[in-house]
């Protein structure tokens, strides 16, 4: 009944929508795809249209596009592109017919940068962009990189509604959502943990990346499974026209990209076969000994090793077929303290089909990794956990114009073990499969000045038995050219749950777990309430609204406004002491079932201010959050409410030829919370029940916690800056040099307090380096 009544919700936005798609369907179609002829790599997000109509389209990620419903006559199909020629060619639009193209633009000497402004504001007008942030390697590398190794870890810490808990062990929370509540998907492969123990770098060579969206909130229903973020990064091909690459070392690592055809393009017939390989290592824990040793006793032990390969296949009708694989690995070893390591690979495929007489593609994928993690504390046991999971998808998209229509289905499955124990000694120990199925529609089409964007999720989670239905919708609304409102809302859900507690001020050993069974029956609510536990979900309602304003042509300002509810959370229950059997089953639940059921709120605002020149780029980013948790007796803020952060970015282009770039970033943020340390005290076990003797019994050390994270941090704040210049030494060699400091000012900003010992433990001081990388 819950499905139908859905259904019957959005049936008239589906009816309304065919009706409007259908119009003028006695005209032709014009798809295609457009291609850079130095390398045959597809050229992304540009306009291409019919010159003197308003007919046109956008090149997706595929550099694929279509329009149809265009009348019969001649016209001229044009493409202006950043850094291409302008391309023009006349075509004859027949009654029901179809014209396919597959175009090379040749590099242009001239930048052509209001191109890329006047792209831009075409897609925000056709568009909902609600929360989500598209991210080429150019605007990577705007930012000061590390040691001269621009990085998608550290864009992402500038985006709104993003925070970051620090440099060592850090992780990424995005309003409100903590790490295992982000889908983050390469390719169409779930990672499960992107980021690297020292919080500078990701997994992912910058150099690999085709372009990625980050969505904050109020995604469509093509994603699923998380009830926070997305994060979908999609890898290029390989150089299709000659080998070529790139070498980098600085004093943080090195890495080494090779790329080129093992079947060169042919323009005529489009057939290539290319591949493309990345390597990036770490090695800071032995350069840290000679150029950062004020950093830490204990030096900087963090190492890591990233590997990448894709082979990729193209075909007479733009139709692509691609194979791919990874394996990623990091290891922190604090002598005498800690261990840790975890250990990431995988492989899949990825298909492209486009039917030579029909307007629609079909896209496909097919993969399976790995993950494993485990630490060794010392006197303690070890902990381990790891995930496998294959995922298979089918997804079939269909352009008319400025409208789409998406629909497909997934199927996940994946197996988790988890062996960890609390401060009182229970241990977990489990080892759960769990299978999801899927299915998504969605329908975008324009309406006057409206874009709608209604879809529709249901999601089959098999090992807890629970069918769930999820609608979203997203509206915007052209005020003028110049002005658009926008809003989106929807329901998630997701089945995983972190082997950590979100309670925990440093996550180094991540981990997952699925299929939650052992949950309590029963949870007392915000208004006391004791209420029966009806699911085994988590899940979350996103409310999101915002407007969007061009003040000039350079010079944009984006304001959203958010509210997350989320309705079910699961967390560890790190209060555990009795085992959950018949034994104990008078018990108190909150002392022996596995897990605890929360319930809490994230709203905030995010304001963007962006000015893009041909030499200047400033980005500013203010973003006002509270979250808040309840946990069936209080509410208390988690570790990562942030209520400031401020991130200020800009860059600037030297010289006659541009070859010198400057490049700063400021981040400010107010303090985090923390659970502050009341006294020390000898805990008695009564091992012996009422026949105990606490006289001459010897108990255990342990801590007196004030309230659960009642305390605040320090004011966070630091200054990066970088300075780049690149030699051209033939068409296709060039080298380049960084100088980069990060911390300028040595800020000592708080990592966490030693909960024992009161000492305070800091982020990483000032780092300066030097790197260089030649291409060629």
């Amino acid at each position: 009944m819950k499905l139908l009544k859905y259904l019957l919700l959005f049936l008239p936005l589906f009816i309304g929508a065919n009706k409007i798609s259908a119009q003028g369907k006695t005209g032709g179609t014009v798809r295609g795809f457009v291609y850079d002829k130095g390398n045959g790599s597809a050229i992304l997000f540009t306009n291409v249209f019919l010159d003197g109509t308003s007919y046109g389209a956008t090149t997706d990620e595929n550099g694929f596009f279509s329009f149809g419903n265009v009348p019969e006559g001649n016209y001229t199909l044009k493409i202006k592109s950043f850094n291409y020629q302008e391309y023009s060619e006349d075509i004859e639009i027949t009654k029901g017919g179809l014209i396919s193209r597959k175009i090379y633009l040749e590099a242009s000497a001239i930048e052509m940068d209001e191109v890329e402004v006047s792209a831009e504001r075409s897609r925000n007008t056709t568009q909902v962009k609600m929360s989500v942030t598209k991210i080429s390697p150019k605007e990577i590398k705007a930012l000061p990189s590390v040691g001269g190794q621009p990085d998608l870890a550290q864009y992402l810490q500038v985006l709104p509604g993003v925070i970051f808990t620090g440099d060592q062990g850090g992780q990424l929370y995005i309003r409100g959502g903590s790490p295992i509540q982000n889908l983050v998907l390469l390719d169409g492969m779930t990672i499960y943990n992107p980021f690297h123990s020292i919080g500078l770098f990701s997994v992912f060579d910058t150099e690999i990346i085709s372009n990625a969206d980050v969505y904050t909130g109020g995604f469509n229903a093509r994603y699923g499974g998380r009830i926070s973020s997305v994060m979908d990064i999609k890898t290029r091909a390989g150089n299709k026209t000659r080998n070529s690459g790139k070498i980098g070392v600085n004093p943080f690592g090195a890495r080494l990209l090779l790329e080129g055809p093992l079947k060169k393009l042919d323009e005529e017939t489009g057939l290539s076969t290319s591949y493309i390989l990345s390597a990036k290592t770490s090695y800071l824990e032995q350069s840290a000994n000679q150029f950062y040793s004020y950093a830490s006793e204990d030096g900087l032990p963090y190492t890591f090793t990233d590997l990448y390969g894709k082979l990729s296949f193209n075909s007479r009708s733009g139709s692509q077929f691609n194979l791919f694989g990874f394996n990623f690995q990091d290891n922190v070893n604090y002598q005498g303290v800690s261990q840790l390591g975890w250990n990431s690979y995988g492989f899949g495929s990825h298909f492209l089909a486009v039917p030579s007489a029909s307007p629609v593609i079909i896209e496909g994928n097919f993969a399976y990794s790995q993950y494993g993690i485990s630490l060794q504390e010392e006197g303690l046991s070890e902990r381990s956990s790891s995930v496998g999971n294959f995922n298979l998808g089918l997804n079939f998209k269909y352009f008319n114009g400025d409208n789409e229509t998406r629909y497909g289905f997934n199927v996940y499955g994946i197996r988790t073990t988890f062996d960890y124990f609390n401060r009182f000694g229970a241990g977990f120990n489990t080892s759960d499969n769990a299978t999801e199925m899927a299915l998504y529609f969605l329908k975008k089409f324009k309406a006057g000045s409206f874009v709608f964007e209604p879809s529709i999720r249901t999601h089959y989670y098999a090992s807890v038995s629970e069918f769930v239905v999820e609608p979203r919708l997203g509206v915007k609304y052209n005020l003028s050219e110049f002005v658009r409102l926008k809003a989106a809302t929807g329901r998630y859900s997701q089945n995983l749950i972190a082997g950590n507690s979100d309670r925990d001020v440093v996550n180094l050993f991540y981990a997952f777990l699925s299929s939650p069974t052992n949950l309590p029956e029963t949870f007392v609510n915000e208004n006391g309430e004791r209420v029966s536990i009806d699911s085994k979900l988590q899940k979350a309602d996103h409310f999101i609204g915002g407007v969007e304003l061009d003040v000039t042509k350079r010079f944009s300002i984006n304001a959203e406004a958010y509210f997350k509810n989320f309705r079910q959370l699961t967390n560890v229950n790190r209060n555990k002491i009795f085992e959950d059997n018949l034994a104990n089953e008078g018990r108190p639940e909150e002392l022996r079932k596995d897990y605890v059921l929360e319930t809490g709120d994230a709203k905030g605002l995010d304001f963007t201010f962006k000015y893009n020149a041909p030499r200047y780029y400033v980005w500013l980013v203010y973003s006002l959050g509270k979250v808040t948790r309840w946990d069936g007796e209080k509410y208390y803020p988690p570790v990562f409410d942030r209520r400031h952060n401020l991130n200020f970015v800009s860059s600037v282009f030297l010289g006659k030829k541009r070859n010198w770039e400057l490049s700063g970033r400021w981040n400010f943020g107010t303090p985090f919370p923390f659970t502050q340390t009341r006294g020390f005290f000898e805990q008695l076990t009564f091992n012996g029940g009422y026949n105990s003797d606490f006289t001459d019994e010897n108990g255990s050390f342990a801590i007196e916690n004030g309230g659960l994270n009642q305390g605040r941090l320090s004011t966070y704040h630091r200054f990066d800056l970088s300075l780049k210049h690149t030699w051209e030494i033939s068409e296709h060699r060039s080298l380049e040099t960084v100088v980069s400091v990060t911390n300028v000012y040595n800020r000592n900003n708080i990592f966490y307090i030693d909960a024992i010992r009161g000492n305070k433990v800091y982020q990483l001081p000032i780092l300066p380096s030097l790197g260089v990388t030649y291409t060629f």
